[in-house]
């Protein structure tokens, strides 16, 4: 692949960042400015908010594949991390932000003079459900169920297939459940980051605790294997990256009402069945990525969970009063 350096006289190379605004892209791009890599950060809208970088708005599911390639040319963009797309309702809307996006980009990255990096951010429920008590490896039999699940497989696998054409330098990251504090509002920890919010003694929050147990891992510890990603020698490969624990649901709930601290009263637990889209045990197996990628998460939980907790405040800081 293209080594980031020089490309042309006072540019560097930079790093195309698509979905730059959601919880992946705003640690990911975080993690490549520390890096002193340039950034090019692509999402539909632009933030409300200066980011400090280039900034692209584009749906990259619509745009042209040759104007696409162009502006990735003129931004000297030899490496691309797409961390778009997320929890969508049915299955359209799944095959165009997980399957057609994936498409588009690589059919721009095929005009590229070089073989571009391509970071496929894909999700451990291309698996499918995982039987209690594993630890999936990356050799398992893909075999979703969910709109989500299939419909991130088939851009994992488009990915794969570039790549194995020498069209780009792939890499798919498959990614457990995410928390810290660019996950505030993500997941159903997110949901319960909001209900605790606004918890009063007279108004209190109930949560439901399910008998479940699922791999949680700090977003920023995933922008660090996104980074090594990035310049080790993994094309064509699939990762796994979590933590490699399956943690009780009730752990994780009593780590953020300890974060909150909330008066007593204020928050009601209940033990009771939960519809989840992502079934009741999810445990990655990360030695591939130790091996690879030179990475191990690093972000303990009770700390991930607290900071989790402290930037919700600093987003709502009304709320807290």
């Amino acid at each position: 692949m293209r080594r980031p350096g020089p490309v042309t006289a006072g540019r560097e190379s930079a790093v195309a960042v698509f979905g730059a605004t959601g919880c992946v892209g705003r640690a990911v791009t975080a993690a490549f400015v520390r890096a002193g890599r340039p950034v090019l950060e692509v999402a539909r809208h632009r933030p409300p908010y200066a980011t400090g970088n280039r900034f692209l708005a584009l749906d990259a599911a619509a745009a042209d594949p040759g104007e696409l390639a162009a502006l990735l040319a003129a931004a000297h963009v030899d490496t691309v991390v797409n961390s778009t797309g997320g929890w969508v309702t049915g299955e359209e809307e799944n095959q165009r932000v997980h399957v057609h996006l994936v498409e588009n980009l690589l059919a721009a990255l095929a005009r590229a003079p070089g073989r571009t990096r391509f970071v496929q951010i894909g999700s451990v429920h291309e698996y499918g459900p995982l039987p209690a008590g594993t630890a999936v490896e990356e050799t398992r039999p893909a075999r979703p169920v969910s709109a989500y699940g299939r419909s991130k497989l088939a851009g994992a696998e488009a990915v794969l297939r570039a790549s194995r054409a020498g069209l780009v330098d792939g890499v798919v990251l498959r990614v457990v459940n995410l928390c810290g504090p660019e996950a505030a509002g993500v997941g159903f920890l997110g949901a319960a980051v909001r209900r605790l919010r606004t918890a009063t003694p007279e108004q209190p929050a109930e949560l439901t605790v399910a008998d479940a147990h699922r791999d949680f891992l700090d977003v920023r510890d995933l922008a660090a294997a996104v980074l090594a990603a990035a310049i080790r020698p993994v094309a064509g490969q699939v990762i796994n990256v979590g933590r490699g624990e399956a943690v009780p649901v009730a752990y994780l709930l009593d780590l953020l009402v300890a974060a909150a601290g909330p008066p007593p009263g204020a928050v009601r637990l209940r033990a009771a069945p939960v519809d989840s889209r992502g079934g009741d045990w999810t445990r990655a197996d990360i030695r591939r990525a130790a091996r690879l990628l030179g990475w191990r998460p690093a972000v303990e939980l009770p700390e991930s969970i607290k900071d989790m907790w402290d930037a919700s405040r600093a987003d709502h800081p009304v709320e807290q009063s």
